[in-house]
C-alpha cells in the first residue's frame, strides 16, 4: 500500500493500526533526522517517540497530502524546539502542515523553505501593530511569560493576552497571504 492509501484508510476508519504501518516505514528516517539535529542517540530515540505521538494527534486534526515531507518537517521542528529549549537560542519553526513533493528527500528545497518561512515571518511581524508586535516578540521569540511581558510593556495581563492572541492570528493570516503571493509568482 502507498502512503496515501494508508492515510485514506486511517481517515476513513480512524484505526491507528494504519498509522502504525506508516510510521514503521519511516522510523529510520526519523531517527536519522533526530540524530542529525540532536547529536545524541538517546535524545534522538526519545524524540522519535515524541514525534510519533505528535503525528497521531495531528493526523486526527489535519488531512496531510504528502506524508513523508510533512513527517520530516514535524521531526525537524521538534528537534529545533528541543535545541532551543536546551540552548535558549532562537530557531525558526516551520508550520507542521508543510506540503512539499512527497518523493523528494529533505534537501536544498527544505533549506530554502526554512529561509522563505523565516523571511515571511519577519516581514509579517513588522506589519503587526506595535503593541501586538512587541507582545508576540517577547512571548514567542524571547520566551517571556505573560507576567514578564506585562511588566516589560506596562500592559495589563488582559491586554497582553489579547495582543498575543490577536497578534498570533494576524501573523498567521499575513504569512498565508504572503505564501499565496509567492506561489503565484512561481
Amino acid at each position: 500500500m502507498t502512503d496515501q492509501e494508508l492515510l485514506e484508510k486511517f481517515h476513513d476508519d480512524h484505526n491507528n493500526e494504519w498509522l502504525g504501518i506508516l510510521l514503521q516505514r519511516y522510523t529510520l528516517l526519523l531517527l536519522g533526522v533526530c540524530m542529525k539535529y540532536l547529536k545524541d542517540e538517546e535524545d534522538a530515540k526519545d524524540s522519535v517517540q515524541q514525534v510519533f505521538l505528535k503525528v497521531i494527534q495531528e493526523l486526527h486534526k489535519y488531512k496531510v497530502e504528502y506524508f513523508k515531507s510533512w513527517l520530516y518537517m514535524v521531526a525537524k521542528n521538534h528537534c529545533l524546539m528541543k535545541l532551543r529549549e536546551k540552548q535558549g537560542k532562537l530557531t525558526v519553526e516551520i508550520t507542521d502542515r508543510f506540503n512539499g513533493p512527497e518523493e523528494s528527500a529533505p534537501d536544498q528545497r527544505a533549506l530554502q523553505q526554512d529561509d522563505l518561512t523565516y523571511d515571511l515571518m519577519t516581514d509579517a511581524l513588522k506589519e503587526l501593530n506595535p503593541e501586538q508586535q512587541q507582545c508576540v516578540t517577547l512571548f514567542y521569540l524571547q520566551k517571556k511569560s505573560y507576567q514578564e511581558v506585562s511588566e516589560i510593556t506596562g500592559f495589563s495581563m488582559l491586554q497582553v493576552k489579547s495582543y498575543i492572541q490577536n497578534g498570533k492570528l494576524n501573523l498567521k493570516i499575513l504569512i498565508e497571504k504572503k505564501l499565496e503571493a509567492q506561489q503565484k509568482k512561481q
